[in-house]
């Protein structure tokens, strides 16, 4: 398949989840479209590391080039899980003293 396919998919994705972030106003979507443009990036990475591992392999068969995006995928869903163990506490917690997730209910607690 293509590279383009994944580079397109990986676009798509993004930018749902960025305007979801801009346009919605539950704290929960709004979690959830983050974490839609982490998996973009995700997906992107993995596409163009899979490319590279290709062409080196191409070249020389006991080359390991091209493998790095896929160890920083794992990286990045290591913090994006502790990011929604750490996110969603919040929103509860948020949710049990307001009974409430809309943002703008919760940026008018600052004043």
């Amino acid at each position: 398949m293509p590279i383009t396919y994944y580079i397109t998919l990986s676009v798509v994705l993004f930018c749902i989840g960025v305007v979801g972030v801009l346009t919605r106003r539950n704290a929960i979507i709004i979690f959830m479209c983050v974490e839609l443009m982490l998996n973009a990036v995700n997906l992107m990475l993995v596409a163009f590391s899979k490319m590279h591992n290709g062409n080196a392999i191409a070249s020389a068969p006991n080359s390991t080039v091209g493998i790095d995006g896929q160890l920083f995928v794992f990286f990045i869903m290591v913090v994006a899980a502790a990011e929604v163990c750490v996110g969603l506490s919040i929103i509860v917690m948020m949710y049990r003293n307001t009974h409430s997730v809309d943002v703008n209910f919760l940026n008018r607690l600052k004043n």
